[in-house]
C-alpha cells in the first residue's frame, strides 16, 4: 500500500535525520515506511587554526538552521506541505574529538576534530595502561594529553561530550550518547554496557599523578543503545533547528550517535559477520565480531554497534580528500580549454578512466596524507605522488593509483583483522561518496580486501538516513525487538543490493600496489607492515627507491 507523505508529515509520522559528516552537514526526513520523504544539505569545511584541525560553534548551528531550512523547502516543493512537527528525530555526527564544557556550558578550546594526531604521549600511555588500543582522535585521548600538557582548562571542565552529544544537549538539555559514540570517548565494559569502571578508576590514578585531579566518571555523558528513547526536543532546542518558528517542539529523540554507528545502519551491518566501508574525508571499516580479538592491535579500535555489540574498527584519517583536490586541478585545466564540466561529470570521468589503468597503478605511487596518518605514524600531512622513471604516465593508471591510494591504509587494518585474527566476515558493504560512480572504487575495494562488496540504493542518503532509522526505531520498536531484527523485517525488506565479486588481475594489481606504498614508507614502519601483509622483507629491498 502507497504511503500517502504529504498525510505523514501533517499528521507527524516522520523521524527526521541530521548528520554533521566532515564536509557536508544533511538532513533526511523518512516516512513511515523508512523512504526518505526529503533532504537538505549546507556545505562547511573544517579549519586549521594554531595546527589543530576545528570547525566553530557558530558554524555548527549556521549549517544545522541552513540544513532544515533546505529540508522544509523541498517538503513543500515535492509534497505541498508545510512541515511543522515530526514524530521523532536524531542527530548524528563526526566521531570523537574533544569538546569541554565549564559549568556555564561555555566550550573551554575550539573543538579539536577527530582529524588531530597531536596525542601520541597520551595514546602510548593510556594504550599501555589500559590494555586496550586507545586512538589519537577518541575523546580520552585527548583529555590526557591535555593532562600532560598541564593546560590551564582542565581544572574546570565540568562535561565533556562528542559533536552529536553537544547537538543534542542543546536540542533536548539531555547529556547523553548513544553507546556506538561513546566507545569512542572511553572503552566500553561489554559486561555492564557502560565505560569501563576499572579503566575509569585507572585514569583517575594518572591524571592525579600528573597534577589533574578528575572523576572522569562525573564528566561523561549517560550512556544509552539504540532503541532507547533519550529526551524530548524542547522549546529552545525547535528555535536552534528554526528560528523562524514554524519547528513546533516535543518530538522523540534518540541517543545520538557517531557517523559510524549510523553508516553500519544505512547499509544493514549490525549482524556478527557483517561489516561496512564508509569513504569520505576519512575513510573507516566497521566489522561486526562474534567474539573478543585475541590480541591488542594499534591498528584496531574497540568500539560498538548502536545497539551495544563489538566492532573492529579500522580508521583512516585520509579518505577522499586529495582524489578531490587532483578532480578540481582537472576541472580548472577542462575550463582553461574553454571546456564546461561540472563536478559530478570530472568525477565519473577520472573515476572512469582508472577501470582501462594498469592493474597495479603502472608504477605510480601516491600517499594521500593531507592530514596526519596514525596507522602509518605519520604525523602531519604530506600528500605525495611518485613514479619510477620508466613508469608510463597515462590517465587511466594516475587514477588507479590515487583510487588504491585512498584505500591503502584500510588494507593494512583489514590484513591484521583478516589475517592475524581470522575474523570471518560474510558480506561488506561500502557507502560514501568515494562509491558514487557505480562499479569503479567499489571493485577496488572488493581487490583490496579479497571479499565481495555491496552498494545499495537506500545507503545512498548516508548517516543521515541511517540516524532517522534510529530515531524511528526509538518512537516505534516492539519490547522485544532489537535492532538487527527491525532492520530485517522493517527497513530493508525487498533492498536491492549491487555486489561485486573480486577480480584476480584486480587483487593481484593491489597487491603490486601495496608493496610499493610499504616500501616507500619510512623503513622502520615499512618493516612492521610488511609482516602484517606477509610481504617478504629485506635490506635489500628496503633501499629501493619507491
Amino acid at each position: 500500500m502507497a504511503i500517502d507523505a504529504a498525510a505523514a508529515i501533517t499528521s507527524g509520522r516522520t523521524a527526521l535525520g541530521i548528520e554533521l559528516g566532515s564536509t557536508r552537514i544533511k538532513a533526511v526526513l523518512i516516512g513511515p515506511d523508512h523512504a526518505p520523504l526529503a533532504v537538505g544539505s549546507s556545505d562547511w569545511e573544517n579549519q586549521l587554526v594554531d595546527r589543530v584541525w576545528t570547525y566553530s560553534l557558530d558554524a555548527v548551528w549556521a549549517g544545522l538552521q541552513d540544513s532544515v531550512a533546505a529540508l522544509t523547502a523541498d517538503v513543500q516543493r515535492r509534497h505541498g506541505v508545510e512541515l511543522t512537527g515530526v514524530g521523532a528525530l536524531g542527530v548524528s555526527a563526526m566521531m570523537h574529538g574533544y569538546l569541554p564544557f565549564d559549568a556555564d556550558g561555555e566550550l573551554l578550546t575550539p573543538f579539536r576534530t577527530w582529524r588531530n594526531t597531536s596525542t601520541g604521549p597520551a595514546t602510548e600511555r593510556l594504550s599501555a595502561e589500559f590494555g586496550v588500543n586507545i586512538p589519537h582522535r577518541w575523546s580520552v585521548a585527548h583529555l590526557f594529553q591535555a593532562v600532560l600538557d598541564r593546560e590551564e582548562h582542565v581544572g574546570r571542565i565540568d562535561h565533556l561530550t562528542t559533536l552529536a552529544g553537544y547537538v543534542h544537549w542543546q536540542l533536548t538539555g539531555e547529556k547523553v550518547l548513544g553507546v556506538g559514540d561513546a566507545s569512542g570517548m572511553f572503552p566500553i565494559d561489554a559486561a555492564t554496557g557502560g565505560y569501563d569502571a576499572t579503566m575509569l578508576a585507572r585514569f583517575g590514578e594518572l591524571a592525579a599523578e600528573a597534577g589533574a585531579p578528575l572523576d572522569l566518571a562525573a564528566l561523561l555523558p549517560a550512556v544509552a543503545v539504540a532503541g532507547e528513547p533519550a529526551g524530548t526536543l524542547t522549546e529552545a532546542g525547535a528555535r536552534l533547528l528554526d528560528p523562524s518558528g514554524r519547528l513546533r517542539p516535543g518530538a522523540l529523540l534518540c541517543p545520538p550517535e557517531g557517523d559510524a554507528g549510523t553508516g553500519m545502519v544505512a547499509t544493514n551491518s549490525v549482524a556478527p559477520r557483517t561489516g561496512n566501508v564508509s569513504a569520505g574525508t576519512s575513510i573507516f571499516a566497521m566489522v561486526v565480531l562474534e567474539g573478543a580479538l585475541g590480541a591488542v592491535h594499534r591498528e584496531l579500535d574497540m568500539v560498538t554497534t548502536p545497539a551495544g555489540d563489538p566492532v573492529a574498527m579500522v580508521h583512516c584519517n585520509n579518505g577522499a580528500s586529495e582524489l578531490d583536490a587532483w578532480a578540481g586541478l582537472f576541472g580548472q585545466f577542462a575550463r582553461a580549454l574553454g571546456v564546461e564540466a561540472d563536478s559530478a561529470t570530472v568525477f565519473r570521468t577520472l573515476f572512469t578512466a582508472a577501470l582501462d589503468g594498469a592493474a597495479d597503478g603502472g608504477g605510480v605511487l601516491a600517499y594521500n596524507y593531507l592530514s596526519g596518518e596514525p596507522i602509518t605514524d605519520f604525523e602531519e600531512g604530506r600528500p605525495l605522488v611518485l613514479r619510477s622513471p620508466d613508469s608510463p604516465l597515462d590517465l587511466g593508471s594516475f587514477m588507479r593509483a590515487h583510487l588504491y591510494s585512498s584505500l591503502a591504509t584500510l588494507r593494512i587494518g583489514m590484513d591484521v583483522l583478516q589475517k592475524a585474527e581470522h575474523a570471518r566476515l560474510d558480506r561488506m558493504f561500502a557507502h560514501g561518496g568515494l562509491f558514487k560512480t557505480a562499479g569503479v572504487a567499489q571493485r577496488f575495494l572488493a581487490a583490496a580486501i579479497d571479499t565481495p562488496v555491496s552498494v545499495g540504493d537506500v545507503a545512498a542518503e548516508g548517516g543521515a538516513w541511517g540516524i532517522a532509522v534510529l530515531a524511528a526505531f526509538a518512537a516505534g520498536r516492539g519490547p522485544e525487538q532489537g535492532l538487527a531484527d527491525y532492520l530485517d523485517t522493517a527497513v530493508f525488506v525487498g533492498t536491492s543490493l549491487q555486489t561485486v565479486e573480486p577480480d584476480p588481475a584486480d587483487v593481484a594489481g593491489f597487491d603490486a600496489f601495496m608493496q610499493r606504498y610499504l616500501a616507500g614508507l619510512p623503513v622502520e614502519r615499512a618493516a612492521v607492515e610488511h609482516v602484517a601483509v606477509g610481504v617478504p622483507t629485506t635490506t635489500e629491498e628496503q633501499e629501493q627507491p619507491a
